[in-house]
């Protein structure tokens, strides 16, 4: 049986890694796999990358390292040879079996899309399927790309604090971007449909607060409410004013507060209880989110209950 999926271990050995490269991957699509894969190799040994199997299927490719020359090679012809330079994207059609020589330092993310995901992005707006991306506009800046791309490298770097709430969120953007930016796609505006009926806002931050570790895919909710993802996570913020995975980081925060104002926990176990990965994941959310640390935070909510008493 033939393997696909362009990204970790395989898209590893394309390039022919030592270690598997550390990927995210969602299946927020009709369960299709879209993944992000961090490549670096310092010293590489030279030579012609691998090759993957032929799948319609695409790579987006953020660079965050300059590649000078940089000879590319598809359906075993030669291509051209370019400069290649740090914040730059590039696209790769994996039918026609994109490969490059390996001969200098590399270092970037690679998007996963496979034409599935990109099928069904178009199918639950009911918009018309795209017939391919552009991948002829290469080596250029795309700012959303290099936001996402930026965000998504601190799940990469601690993959034990990656929200999968945040992740699916992030590469349903980068889908619905790459559709429309290379691919013509459309988005058609559902009429009718702004924000939640109140029942369905009350099931779906009960289902959220039930897990606040995040690790339910917004796919799970979603159908529980008989939505698409696209449509829940629009749906969700008209009603909320911030996306899932940010509403489920305010509660964490909020249910951390409750969680220190009892005496005898712990911060390592507050943090656990509160859903986040660890006491130094805690301090970082805890403190972009307030100000404060959660160390000074408790003493002046104690030292405040102490006066008032």
């Amino acid at each position: 049986m033939t393997r696909t999926g362009a990204y970790g271990e395989r898209l590893g050995d394309f390039l022919r890694l030592a270690e598997a490269p550390p990927s995210l991957v969602t299946r927020s699509l009709r369960g299709t796999e879209i993944a992000v894969t961090e490549t670096r190799n310092d010293n590489p040994v030279p030579g012609l990358s691998g090759s993957f199997a032929a799948e319609d299927a695409y790579l987006v490719s953020l660079k965050l390292r300059d590649y000078p020359d940089c000879e590319l090679w598809e359906q075993g012809r030669h291509i051209k040879k370019a400069d290649v330079h740090a914040g730059t994207t590039y696209l790769y059609d994996l039918k026609a079996d994109p490969r490059y020589v390996i001969d200098k330092p590399l270092h970037s993310l690679h998007f996963y899309v496979p034409r599935s995901a990109l099928d069904g992005l178009a199918d639950q707006s009911g918009a018309r399927r795209i017939d391919a991306l552009d991948c002829g506009l290469v080596g250029h800046d795309d700012a959303i790309i290099r936001h996402i791309g930026a965000s998504l490298r601190a799940g990469l770097r601690r993959p034990d604090e990656a929200n999968q709430l945040f992740i699916d969120h992030m590469m349903l953007a980068l889908t619905a971007h790459v559709a429309q930016a290379y691919g013509g796609y459309r988005h058609k505006a559902e009429t009718g449909r702004g924000a939640l009926a109140p029942w369905q806002l009350a099931r779906a931050c009960d289902k959220l607060e039930s897990d606040l570790n995040g690790k339910l895919p917004l796919q799970t909710i979603a159908a529980e409410l008989g939505l698409s993802v696209s449509h829940f996570s629009r749906a969700f913020r008209a009603s909320t004013g911030l996306p899932p995975h940010r509403w489920l980081l305010h509660q964490r925060v909020r249910t951390a507060k409750r969680l220190m104002s009892v005496r005898g926990l712990s911060l390592s176990e507050v943090a656990i209880s509160a859903g986040f990965a660890n006491q130094s994941h805690f301090t970082r959310v805890f403190s972009a989110t307030t100000g404060v640390s959660p160390g000074a935070w408790r003493r002046d909510a104690l030292g405040t209950a102490i006066r008032d008493a």
